[in-house]
């Protein structure tokens, strides 16, 4: 008997995608629960499950758009069933010889020669399309330009307390909670704390009306090779230090294996950034709309500052803010900075609560 597969409902507001990879060959046996194919969205890339035990025959080539509910494949469940007598499960996938499925689309990869008297392995240009995931950031990158007014400030922190106590509390934090505690943690709990003194900046505008949040789901922004994506952290400012690690942990690890779902990568308040994990010294982030402000932290370098009237050398790094100065002005962008500054210089009041 054969069952139609179809592309699952994957969130609010995503009504297609492209089917990236089949993880299976055509004719292949296929067990429920495994992973069955690769579909990227604007929202987020997921594995899609096989729905039932049976042979997989492929409808819909790897590279092609589909709508949500579209059949894609079928799965004959009667082929399954009369090798289960004789054949473990855990061996089905290999009962079957695999089907080859003729593939007429043209590779994602394609040379396009300007110069048509050199080798085509010659090729000075290399042309491939852009993914929905791209597509989607660049969409709300140009979006976020059109519709705001960005302005941005700096300011440089001492991060010398902040490593102490990384460096003393690490082994014995690692033992208790199972995870390292990073510099993450530290900026998650200044910004929130920040936020609630500057609520302009954890806000949004809404036609002519302005809506201040009054929660803090903050979104960390996660580099993947096909892209960047922001997953949020809920109720960040509830969360304690293990708390945030082990969540920024946890949704690092699914958006890898792409099993972050679109729910989790929408409806951030406010956006954290750390491109000094690359090696960034200073950048100008952009907000994700309708977001109004984001924080962009940079690589810690030792630097000679002055420190009551002693040149001394200290680690620090420099951090941006960058703000919609349409709700937000200048004055409490600049007090909002400061305020994460000094939380960070002085982590005692961020592990107080006070």
């Amino acid at each position: 008997m054969k069952k139609s597969i179809l592309v699952p409902e994957i969130g609010e507001a995503v009504s297609k995608g492209t089917i990236v990879e089949w993880l299976k060959q055509n004719g292949d046996a296929i067990i429920q629960g495994e992973p069955l194919f690769e579909l990227e969205t604007d929202k987020a890339t997921v594995i899609v499950p096989a729905p039932e035990n049976g042979e997989l025959e492929i409808l819909v080539l790897k590279g092609t758009e589909v709508n949500i509910g579209q059949a894609v494949a079928n799965v004959d469940t009667a082929i399954i069933k009369a090798e289960e007598k004789s054949v473990p499960i855990s061996e089905a996938g290999s009962a079957k010889t695999s089907k080859p499925i003729e593939d007429p689309v043209v590779p994602k990869t394609a040379p396009v020669i300007s110069n048509v008297n050199a080798p085509s392995e010659e090729a000075l240009q290399t042309r491939v399309p852009m993914t929905a995931l791209r597509k989607k950031t660049a969409e709300r990158l140009i979006l976020a330009r059109s519709r705001a007014v960005h302005v941005t400030t700096y300011n440089e922190i001492d991060m010398s307390k902040v490593i102490a106590i990384r460096s003393h509390y690490q082994d014995s934090f690692e033992k208790e909670h199972g995870i390292k505690i990073g510099y993450m943690s530290f900026f998650v709990k200044a910004c929130c704390k920040a936020l609630s003194m500057h609520k302009e900046l954890n806000a949004q505008i809404d036609n002519d009306d302005i809506v201040y949040n009054n929660y803090y789901d903050i979104g960390v922004a996660i580099s993947l090779d096909r892209g960047l994506v922001v997953p949020v952290i809920r109720k960040a400012d509830t969360l304690t230090f293990a708390g945030i690690e082990s969540s920024i942990a946890e949704l690092a690890k699914r958006a890898r294996n792409k099993l972050l779902t679109p729910n989790e990568l929408q409806g951030g308040t406010f956006t954290i950034t750390n491109g000094g994990v690359f090696g960034s010294l200073l950048s100008t982030p952009v907000p994700a709309f309708p977001q109004v402000a984001i924080v962009g932290m940079h690589s810690i370098k030792k630097r000679a500052v002055v420190v009551d009237d002693q040149i001394t050398i200290r680690p620090m790094m420099y951090v941006a803010l960058t703000y919609d100065h349409r709700i937000v002005d200048g004055r409490e962008a600049i007090g909002f900075l400061v305020k994460v500054k000094e939380f960070i210089e002085e982590p005692d009041t961020l592990l107080l609560e006070m």
